[in-house]
């Protein structure tokens, strides 16, 4: 079954847009795992915005995912698969042997009656179980990676992204991003064997502002078509270029191209190679 939907152009905002197939996807049934999100529309506790190109967007109910998936050598079933309006990847329902209930985010190919299991042991590597970087074999994928150990997933864990395992040495284990940088990691660090689900996500087309507004994404305006007032950028007869050495943002500091990573992290002695830079 395709993943994508492309309906029949019966409006404009529908001739251009694409949706996600979800015929596969199960509805919440677990109501204590739901949280209510509320919407701040980039506004600080003083009511100002600080974050600009924010709205509230719908009312949602976020699950409450288990990134750590801490439950050592206890199976789990997989028994529904979901969407999280919060995140791009979905998630898994999974029932332990415990009793227990937790969301937790499967990879592609995880399926619903699947059973995964968070171990420190040599089992098999199959596509959904969690395991210690040590433990896994280099050139694998994984997903939903932990920086430091017992901090929770925090690499890879949107649609489609995985990081691939280069190798372990020493204390530490190298894996490279998606980015192209490759960084050292405690090899003691949980990570997910498998590509984060719902790869698909990438290629949807949302056709029409309204969509993206739903999503509390409001609308952003070129500096160029603005007043000298309101942007660097602005002013002038017509259709005209920046007109400076170099672009600038609404606030009047460089943008595009300025390194903004501080060069006193003490993460920097963990970066083997940076990640690539997109070239003209």
């Amino acid at each position: 079954m395709d993943k994508i939907i492309n309906y029949k152009p019966t409006t404009p905002g529908r001739r251009h847009a694409s949706v996600l197939n979800s015929h596969e996807l199960t509805k919440p049934r677990l109501k204590r795992l739901l949280v209510g999100k509320r919407g701040h529309a980039g506004r600080n506790n003083q009511g100002k915005i600080t974050v600009r190109h924010q709205g509230s967007g719908v009312k949602q109910k976020l699950r409450l995912v288990d990134f750590k998936q801490d439950k050592w050598e206890v199976p789990g079933v997989v028994s529904a698969i979901e969407y999280d309006p919060g995140r791009t990847a979905n998630l898994g329902l999974i029932k332990y042997a415990d009793g227990d209930w937790r969301y937790v985010i499967v990879p592609e190919d995880v399926k619903v009656g699947q059973q995964i299991v968070t171990s420190q042991k040599k089992l098999i590597m199959e596509i959904g179980n969690r395991f210690p970087l040590w433990l896994i074999p280099a050139g694998t994928l994984v997903c939903n990676v932990e920086l430091y150990p017992g901090s929770g997933g925090k690499l890879a864990r949107s649609a489609g992204n995985a990081l691939t395992l280069m190798l372990v040495e020493g204390d530490h284990a190298q894996v490279k991003m998606p980015s192209g940088e490759i960084r050292k990691i405690s090899k003691n660090c949980l990570a997910t064997i498998g590509q984060t689900s719902n790869q698909a996500w990438r290629t949807v087309r949302f056709g029409k502002a309204g969509r993206k507004i739903k999503m509390g994404i409001r609308p952003s305006v070129r500096g160029k078509v603005m007043n000298p007032v309101d942007h660097p950028h602005g002013g002038g007869e017509g259709k005209n270029p920046v007109g400076l050495k170099q672009p600038k943002n609404v606030y009047g500091k460089k943008a595009l191209g300025v390194k903004t990573r501080s060069t006193k992290k003490l993460s920097d002695k963990l970066i083997v190679q940076r990640r690539k830079r997109k070239t003209a």
